[in-house]
């Protein structure tokens, strides 16, 4: 079985809505406006695309992604893997012809069939209701988060707020950094 690992970065109050400076939201751009950059405190970022093989994306962050990662030289090790776009409305011919091999997925039946199959792990990028789903469903296996010191109130949160029995997470990895971000990794405890 793959192993799904959700990486985010995260507010402490748990927004995870335009990191990068997306369009809509009134704090786009919160991981570099308001957080001195430490190259250090992201290196998880560069593992992360040399542990992978393969990436999962819901139909709004594929739609963002795929106009800008597949000619950013900080990418490059995401362009060669294949990628697979959860979404029940996506048409293949919605597809960019220069981010590599894209598979659409329609349920989460068809990630969980993904799961099952040999290979080894699947990073999720952004998507956060994606996210929200698939851990309500028991799905994700780790997470990779970057914790910025942080209130951000409204926007987009990683987990949802669904009424369910209690997950457990056990802390595998940890670093605190000078500028206030906080790596954690935590495995869901099955």
């Amino acid at each position: 079985m793959r192993t799904l690992i959700s990486t985010a970065f995260i507010s402490l109050d748990g927004v995870v809505e335009a990191p990068g400076g997306e369009a809509g939201y009134r704090n786009a751009g919160w991981t570099f406006k308001n957080v001195d950059f430490l190259p250090e405190a992201f290196d998880i970022k560069g593992r992360e695309q040399q542990e992978a093989t393969a990436m999962l994306l819901g139909r709004n962050s594929y739609e963002a992604f795929s106009q800008v990662w597949p000619d950013m030289p900080d990418f490059a090790g995401y362009k060669v893997m294949p990628k697979y776009v959860v979404s029940t409305t996506l048409a293949e011919d919605d597809l960019v012809s220069n981010w590599g091999e894209t598979t659409i997925l329609r349920s989460l039946d068809d990630v969980a069939a993904l799961k099952n199959t040999e290979g080894g792990p699947i990073i999720i990028h952004g998507s956060a209701e994606l996210n929200q789903a698939l851990s309500d469903a028991g799905l994700i296996d780790r997470y990779h988060l970057l914790v910025f010191p942080l209130l951000l109130g409204a926007g987009k949160r990683l987990f949802s707020t669904t009424d369910k029995d209690t997950q457990r997470l056990q802390l595998v990895e940890h670093e605190a950094y000078a500028n206030g971000l906080q790596k954690q990794v935590f495995d869901v405890v099955r």
